[in-house]
């Protein structure tokens, strides 16, 4: 009687700790418990402003999993509370934020931004409070490395980083599509759109291609006719667009208006149902490096109760915040208590079944370890998955 009854409570714990689902939003609360002892958790992101389709699916994706959990037993016995904060695509709004968080509301971690330059902004006050933070689709390395190759205390991280989705992007283009002749579209003034431009053209010139064109924009530019006008006399067979769905979608149908039949390919910056809709044509045949297969059976149970609850399909950024709350899930009931240190530290030694794929956290670099790439193809409107693709970083 008693083993049932310990192994009952171990499974109730499990399931609290392991549970899963999706999205809402705006600076809120979410909340399971009834004036008990609680867990609080923080999140961060855009919930206004040009990536707040990606920030409210993030912030319902973390409320929806949270009122599981909490149907379950939550975490360790105690309700779990979620607390989130828009940061407007701001990075002084995301450290105005944290310092809210950790000093106001007392949380003990926190789940996001998706912004690298916001997730970097921060790390200086997650360090001062000893409270750790999950970023979810930040792929700067910057994020949870210094610039001297430290490794960020309290910075994690579920997604690969820009290096690798470059090399990923230049790799697949020479080897797998065998382009010989590649232009370069990017954003200047964006840190991700120049890690993923400077890998990709690395790689690709290492394999045997040549970069015929490399042309620059900053954003908020909303004409890439000179930018492109010059690209096109190159005659390129792909061009690298390294940047977000909106620009994306401007650039893409201002190419093709000029008659350029070239292959277009991007990154994870492309992967929202937002682009199909802005881009429509333009865009059918290009191809995108993804975090995973959106019809991969192991993701439709997901994919189905976000939909059901949110009247609403799940962008890239819930499945990151899936498993951005399943990596905290898992920590948290290693650490055996609601400590942020320990929980940290419980972090560093991760190693979870999430819906991208496994995550093993790398303790000297605070990144999931060997995650290989999904290669999309944009047809019929739809992102189809080619296959997993994967690169060595030299």
């Amino acid at each position: 009687m008693k083993r049932a009854f310990v192994i009952m409570m171990v499974m109730m714990l499990l399931l609290g700790a392991l549970s899963g689902c999706s999205s809402g939003g705006a600076d809120t609360k979410a909340s399971g418990s009834n004036g008990g002892d609680v867990i609080k958790i923080g999140w961060i992101g855009s919930l206004t402003g040009d990536q707040a389709v990606w920030g409210t699916c993030e912030f319902n994706t973390v409320k929806m999993l949270v009122e599981q959990a909490n149907e379950k037993g939550g975490w360790l016995g105690k309700q779990i509370e979620v607390i989130g904060y828009d940061t407007k695509g701001d990075s002084l709004e995301a450290v105005n934020a944290v310092k809210r968080l950790v000093g106001q509301d007392k949380v003990v971690a926190i789940i996001g931004p998706n912004a690298s330059g916001q997730a970097i902004a921060i790390s200086q006050v997650l360090e001062e409070a000893g409270v750790p933070d999950i970023a979810t689709v930040a792929t700067n390395p910057k994020v949870t490395v210094d610039d001297a190759g430290n490794v960020k205390p309290y910075n994690f991280r579920v997604c690969f980083i820009d290096p690798y989705q470059g090399a990923v992007a230049a790799g697949y283009a020479y080897e797998k599509l065998g382009l010989r002749k590649a232009a370069i579209l990017y954003d200047v003034a964006d840190e991700y759109s120049q890690g993923l431009t400077e890998y990709f053209e690395k790689t690709f010139v290492e394999l045997g291609g040549e970069v015929v064109a490399k042309e620059a924009f900053k954003f908020g530019d909303v004409d890439f006719r000179p930018q492109l006008s010059s690209i096109k006399e190159t005659n390129p067979e792909v061009i690298f667009m390294p940047y977000f769905f909106k620009e994306v979608a401007l650039s893409s149908t201002q190419a093709r208006e000029l008659g350029i039949d070239a292959i277009l390919m991007g990154g994870d910056g492309w992967t929202s149902e937002q682009l199909l809709e802005m881009a429509g044509d333009a865009v059918q045949g290009s191809y995108v490096v993804n975090h995973l297969d959106f019809e991969d059976p192991d993701v439709q149970v997901f994919k189905k109760a976000y939909a059901d609850k949110y009247n609403s399909a799940v962008e890239l950024n819930g499945y990151m915040a899936y498993d951005a709350f399943m990596l905290l899930a898992d920590s948290v009931n290693r650490a055996g208590e609601a400590d942020s240190v320990k929980i940290k530290e419980a972090m560093e030694t991760a190693e979870v079944l999430g819906i991208t794929g496994k995550i093993k956290i790398n303790a000297q670099t605070h990144n999931p370890e060997g995650k290989e790439a999904a290669m999309l193809k944009i047809d019929n409107n739809k992102y189809v998955f080619q296959m997993k693709y994967s690169v060595e970083l030299k």
